[in-house]
């Protein structure tokens, strides 16, 4: 029996590993979907993960760490924000 394959369709689905949490803390968007900024989620829309574990779109804590109002806290836990080093 011999067979022929017409069309094959693939499927495929991806998440980040790193964070802990599901939504960014500032926007509330799911990791796996994007900032409000970006139309493509992935590698240009990466994750920034503080040493308080909270993880964040990185746009969105960009745009945070330049208010004046954020005074370089975390939006979730209001400690000094510095990144996490694996």
């Amino acid at each position: 029996m011999k067979v022929t394959i017409n069309r094959w369709n693939a499927v495929s689905t991806w998440h980040w590993d790193h964070a802990q949490e599901e939504l960014c803390g500032i926007c509330r968007v799911a990791f796996e979907g994007t900032c409000p900024t970006c139309k493509y989620p992935g590698d240009d829309c990466p994750l920034i993960i503080g040493e308080c574990k909270h993880a964040f779109h990185m746009h969105c804590l960009l745009k945070w760490l330049t208010t004046e109002s954020s005074k370089g806290l975390c939006p979730m836990c209001r400690r000094k924000f510095k990144t996490a080093t694996d």
